[in-house]
């Protein structure tokens, strides 16, 4: 496609009805309603317009058409009346077979998106590494494999809508070439990309092994989507810069910041300096949101493992978000999704500017305000405290025949150095109570070459 012909299509926008079911299946958090304001959120970045909202109540979604069938038909007549409408977009993840009746009630000229959808698009224009292109494009690939039987010849009448072009939101990434492959050269594509993410993530595996040999610790910054984690970052790093006579002169680049849902998707790493003058490296991730895609968490896995390497995680928080206890939640839940719920953890109140000062954290939580810079030193010296108390020195000696203890020791504690000797491997390691008792049998009575 020409550039002229890609400003002119960037120049149109695709207009949507957003559609959710409420089925009151014990939503503690989310109402329909705020579920499809971040659902226009999501539209938004992707660059569509959102013309309407439908809301239908529910026991529970409709197996073949996911709302009711009625609502189905009125909602199509509505399209019919209003040709500038080109797309639907629907908040839950559609299956294959509720996807393809939709799309038969619609007729090929009105666009059929679910969240899943939206989202993998907006990944797929905000991945600018290699890494990240090629784990949004796995992701891709096992969203569409299920769906790829008949698929693709809809999708290329569709193209995009009454918008017209070939490169509408949910059409970006993989394209209608490698939607008009079969089956068996799609199983062959992912095959290929999960390789490459093997080898991805054996590169990151060995970083993690030389933060280890030379003690650095790892504070993994996570939260949801424009909670102001990179700005934290950039707020963190930026002006506490050491040469060992002060401030140094040169400024580390700046993480990433916008306005918009997912604008960091490939992570960032900076070193920073603790008030006693540790350094520790601090880890942005990508943003979580609430019915994240299971597909998408497994082709990002490679990334989030930066989230279990970590001695640390700091769950950021806009606090100045009217669903701030319903994003708290999802965050939580990813993290145990990963397995890395008992990791220590401090939550941030970012953007505490915004709010009344006489609001008080709740416990365990910072104030901060990345904008301003406020509180900056207290997360600092919060950080330098956890990392420093609640765990126990232990020296050991694991044998080689309990190779998964060391790889225990390894993901939960903070290994300060370690020997691979001929009987064994000797450490020295900060590790929880309950580990230290499971380490008793191994303790080393050796001299520390640490020390020596």
């Amino acid at each position: 496609m020409s550039n002229t012909v890609r400003e002119e299509f960037s120049k149109l926008s695709e207009k949507a009805v957003l559609v959710a079911a409420e089925t009151h299946n014990g939503q503690r958090f989310w109402s329909a309603e705020d579920s499809l304001d971040e659902l226009a959120q999501l539209a938004g970045t992707a660059g569509i317009k959102v013309e309407g909202k439908v809301v239908q109540r529910l026991s529970r979604p409709n197996p073949v058409t996911y709302i009711g069938k009625g609502k189905l038909e009125e909602l199509r007549q509505e399209f019919s009346l209003n040709p500038e409408l080109n797309s639907v977009v629907f908040d839950d993840e559609l299956s294959p077979g509720q996807q393809r009746t939709i799309e038969r009630t619609f007729g090929d000229q009105i666009k059929v998106l679910d969240r899943t959808a939206l989202i993998l698009d907006i990944f797929a224009q905000h991945a600018y590494t290699r890494e990240g292109q090629i784990q949004v494009e796995l992701a891709q690939y096992e969203y569409l494999q299920p769906r790829l039987t008949g698929m693709w010849r809809h999708l290329v009448r569709q193209a995009g809508g009454r918008a017209g072009g070939a490169i509408g939101v949910g059409l970006r990434g993989p394209g209608e070439t490698q939607l008009e492959t079969d089956r068996r050269q799609i199983r062959t594509r992912i095959a290929a990309l999960r390789r490459e993410l093997e080898d991805v993530r054996a590169a990151r595996h060995q970083h993690y092994r030389q933060r280890k040999r030379k003690e650095l610790k790892t504070i993994a910054l996570v939260g949801y989507t424009n909670v102001g984690k990179s700005s934290l970052l950039n707020a963190l790093s930026y002006p506490r810069k050491f040469n060992g006579n002060g401030q140094s002169g040169s400024d580390p680049p700046k993480a990433y910041v916008a306005d918009q849902l997912f604008a960091t998707l490939d992570p960032t790493t900076r070193k920073v300096r603790l008030p006693a003058g540790t350094q520790v490296l601090f880890a942005d991730t990508v943003g979580f949101i609430k019915k994240l895609p299971h597909n998408l968490i497994a082709a990002f896995r490679a990334t989030l493992e930066g989230i279990e390497e970590a001695d640390l995680i700091l769950h950021v928080v806009d606090i100045t978000h009217r669903k701030v206890d319903a994003q708290i939640n999802a965050v939580q839940s990813i993290l145990s999704e990963l397995g890395v719920a008992d990791k220590p953890t401090l939550q941030v109140w970012n953007k505490i500017d915004a709010v009344p000062k006489w609001m008080s954290s709740s416990p365990g939580s910072l104030r901060v305000s990345a904008l301003k810079g406020t509180g900056i030193e207290d997360l600092l010296s919060a950080v330098e405290g956890v990392l420093q108390k609640n765990l126990i020195a232990v020296e050991v000696n694991i044998p080689y025949t309990e190779g998964a203890l060391r790889s225990r020791i390894f993901s939960r504690g903070s290994v300060q150095w370690y020997q691979d000797g001929q009987g064994g491997t000797r450490m020295r390691a900060f590790v929880s109570p309950a580990l230290a008792k499971t380490l008793k049998p191994y303790q080393d009575q050796t001299p520390d070459p640490g020390k020596a």
